[in-house]
Parts: C-alpha cells; sequence; structure tokens
C-alpha cells in the first residue's frame, strides 16, 4: 500500500492522485479484456459512456428484442419473453428450499431497517394562516421504484434488503428487481429467497446497462417502466443510470467501494486490518487508514500481510490494496478531520479515541462509524441506514439512500379573500417589474370590489 506522509512536500500531490482515482470520472477507463469485448459486441472501439449509451437506445427503440441479443452475448444466457422473468412458483420454491436460520436473519434485519427508516420519514407539515388559510407540505410514495441488485462475483441478497426496505418504508407499493441471469444474480437461492420473504413478485434475469434501459423505458408485454431506479452495479450500470435520468429518477451515479479508518494509539491493528480489507475484497475497493500515530501503520501493515492469506478473494483483495490501497500519516486529529472532509469517503470509521468529539468536525461523509464496536459490515448488513451511499467524493453534495428517496412532495396552498388581500400589493409589484401583466391581472381582478 502507498505511504503519504502530509508533512513531505510532495503529499499534496500523492493526495491528489488518490483522490482523482476514486473521482466518477475515472471510471471512464476500460480493461483490454473490456475494449477487446466491445469491439466483438460492436465493431469499434467505444467508451464505456458510449456502450452504454448505444445499448440504452437500442433498448428504447428495439425493446424486448434488444434485451434478449445483449444478454446472450454478455452474459451467455438464451432467454425468451416467458423466461426472462423470474415466475412465482420459482420465487416460493427458493423460499421454501432456503436455509431456515438464514431467514431467520433476513427477519430480525428487516425489522432493523424498517424501524429505523421509517422513523426518519418526512411527515405532512401543515402552517396555518392568519384569517383561515394554510400553506401544506405533503409527502406521497412514487409507485414504482426499480433496484438493481448486482451478481458477477458474489450474490448480494444484503442489496435487496437495503434497497427494497427503504422503498417499502416509504410506502412504495411495487417494486421491480433486476439481477444478472448468473449463480449470484437471478439464478441464486438465497436471493430469490429474500425478495420473496420481502413480498417483491417482479424479479427479471437481466443486467448490466440493457436491465437499466428496460426499467427506464419499460418492455412492451414484459415489464412497465418505473418511476426511479437505485441500487449498485459495475461500471455500464451506473453510465446507464446517468444516461436515463431524467425520464426517470436515479439515486446516484456510483462507483468502487470505499473507506477511511481514522486510528489512533488505543486502536488494535489486527482490528484496523480487517476494516481495510473488508472493504478491499470488493475489488475494486478502496481503503485507506488516516492516523496521526506512526506506528499504527508498520502494525496494521503487518496483520494484512497475515490477514490476506486467511481470505477467498485473498488475490483479489490484495491487487485493490496495491491499486487504491494507502497509509496516510498526519500531523494531529484536526489534520485528519481536515483530509477526510476533502477525500469525501462513502464509508468513514472513527476508531480513535473519543470519536464522538472527532464526528463533530466531519462535514463529508456517506456514512460515520463511530467506535471500534461499529465495523462498517453492520451497516452493510444489519444495523438500519441503507448501505447504497455516495462514492468517489460525491459525499461533500449527496447522502446516502433513505426512505426519503421514495417520497414525492408538493405544496398545497389554501388562501381565503383576507389572506389574498394582505400579500396582493406585494404580488402585483414584483408581476409588473417582472413584466408579467397577465400574472398581476390574475391578482388585480380577484381585488376589484
Amino acid at each position: 500500500m502507498l505511504r503519504i506522509d502530509t508533512r513531505q512536500l510532495d503529499a499534496a500531490r500523492q493526495i491528489a492522485s488518490l483522490r482523482a482515482k476514486l473521482a466518477p470520472a475515472s471510471g471512464d477507463v476500460v480493461s483490454e479484456a473490456g475494449r477487446a469485448k466491445t469491439i466483438d459486441l460492436f465493431g469499434e472501439a467505444l467508451a464505456p459512456q458510449e456502450v452504454a449509451e448505444r445499448i440504452c437506445r437500442d433498448v428504447r427503440e428495439r425493446g424486448l428484442d434488444a434485451v434478449l441479443e445483449y444478454t446472450a452475448k454478455l452474459d451467455g444466457a438464451e432467454l425468451t419473453a416467458e423466461t426472462i422473468r423470474v415466475p412465482g412458483e420459482e420465487l416460493a420454491a427458493a423460499h421454501a428450499a432456503a436455509d431456515p436460520e438464514f431467514l431467520s436473519a433476513i427477519r430480525r434485519i428487516r425489522e432493523n431497517v424498517l424501524r429505523f427508516q421509517t422513523a426518519i420519514l418526512h411527515r405532512d407539515t401543515t402552517v396555518e394562516l392568519p384569517d383561515g388559510g394554510s400553506l401544506r407540505q405533503r409527502y406521497l410514495p412514487i409507485e414504482r421504484a426499480g433496484l438493481c441488485v448486482p451478481g458477477g462475483a458474489a450474490a448480494y441478497p444484503s442489496t435487496v434488503l437495503m434497497t427494497a426496505l427503504p422503498a417499502q418504508a416509504a410506502g412504495v407499493q411495487e417494486l421491480v428487481v433486476v439481477a444478472p441471469p448468473t449463480p449470484f444474480g437471478s439464478y441464486n437461492t438465497d436471493l430469490l429467497a429474500t425478495c420473496h420473504e420481502l413480498g417483491i413478485t417482479e424479479v427479471y434475469r437481466m443486467g448490466g446497462a440493457q436491465a437499466v434501459a428496460s426499467m427506464a423505458y419499460g418492455l412492451d408485454g414484459v415489464l412497465r417502466r418505473v418511476d426511479k431506479i437505485v441500487g449498485p452495479g459495475n461500471l455500464f450500470v451506473a453510465l446507464a443510470k446517468k444516461h436515463v435520468f431524467g425520464e426517470v429518477d436515479i439515486d446516484s451515479i456510483a462507483g468502487p467501494s470505499e473507506v477511511i479508518v481514522i486510528a489512533d494509539q488505543t486502536t488494535s491493528p489486527e482490528w484496523t486490518a480487517a476494516d481495510l480489507l473488508a472493504q478491499a475484497e470488493h475489488s475494486p475497493g478502496s481503503s485507506l487508514l488516516i492516523t496521526w500515530h506512526a506506528p499504527l501503520i508498520d502494525a496494521v501493515e503487518e496483520a494484512l500481510e497475515r490477514q490476506l492469506g486467511e481470505l477467498s478473494r485473498g488475490d483479489l483483495t490484495r491487487q485493490a490494496l496495491d491499486e487504491f490501497g494507502a497509509f496516510l500519516l498526519v500531523r494531529d486529529r484536526s489534520e485528519a478531520a481536515e483530509l477526510a472532509n476533502e477525500l469525501a469517503t462513502e464509508h468513514l470509521h472513527l476508531t480513535c479515541e473519543n470519536p464522538e468529539a472527532l464526528a463533530g468536525q466531519i462535514r463529508a461523509a456517506g456514512a460515520i462509524f463511530l467506535g471500534p464496536h461499529s465495523p462498517v459490515a453492520v451497516g452493510d448488513y444489519a444495523a438500519g441506514p441503507s448501505h447504497v451511499l455516495p462514492t468517489g467524493g460525491t459525499a461533500r453534495f449527496a447522502s446516502g439512500l433513505s426512505s426519503n428517496d421514495f417520497l414525492r412532495s408538493n405544496s398545497m396552498i389554501h388562501y381565503t379573500e383576507a389572506n389574498l388581500a394582505a400579500v396582493a400589493s406585494d404580488v402585483l409589484l414584483v408581476a409588473e417589474k417582472e413584466g408579467l401583466t397577465a400574472h398581476a391581472a390574475s391578482v388585480a381582478r380577484r381585488m376589484e370590489k
């Protein structure tokens, strides 16, 4: 892992380079294998954004035929109009075959998430006006939400929980799950069992940009378009979401998973190494350690080497640490907070002394984990806030997914004659300044006796 000492002259350049690696724009780089696949598919070399846009346009124009073709070419799955949707009896069978302990865990997690997501929901607010009028802000759930669930390198029933449950807490009635047609995706028993447990009946065997386009535009006779698309995915999923935004709402344009751990002399090196590995395991995944206690860096590095050999994805995890990992030695706690705000990470774990006080200095992070007994994995799986969080430094302006993201609000204005009379002169003055005489007249006529 890279070592950066903020007291050195080139530290600012190294940190800028590190930040650039994690920025959303850096996702426009494709591997040689990916480039070869693009040429094989389209007959020419295209940038990832161009690939996503071309697939989306094709799905919009040709519908299901385009989806089935891309599914065959990209996923190697030969599907039809009849088999692209997971039948209800298969969802029920997966649920019946699931490990009872797994289903019990899912139910406990559901209670945790719904308790939190329901507690934070926006509520209608009414401001009473003098003379009988009122102003009201009303919140209503969207009708249909589309949930992207990855399924390339691992199965993610947790993503079903962390996207579906906030939507259900908001009152969304119709949920659509898309997952690639792989053993880790829409053929995974645990994932299908989780959908059935949550009452989700629309599950489709599709992934990538074609799945995003299908939910955004709809597929005649197969899939009705949704109002909002949420959930993680690969680069092409993220770029497709960017392309269809405006046709539908989206949660974010997400990149690789990230964690920053801020630690000191009170922190266990073994635990910190485990926390860094937990994000690097996503591969790609970024893991940064910030500390003002220099001996901790050597201790954590030794622990990383020991623990890497115990991981099933050890080689991939090591690659992620080499490419996206770093140890950052800072002067003190204040500089650690400044650097964390600058990087605006997805997960920020404050496992140092007095983490609550340090959290008061943090302005930008997707989720903050306080103390040694709050590993990021708790947030990923069980705590209550969604694990769908802003990445690539976007936490400086974006927030994690929550039940409120599935609500629409509208204002309701009720003025009495007396209320209108009280503001009429102000309305008339501003409307006339803007030259909108019809606006002014709509009020002035009501003031005529």
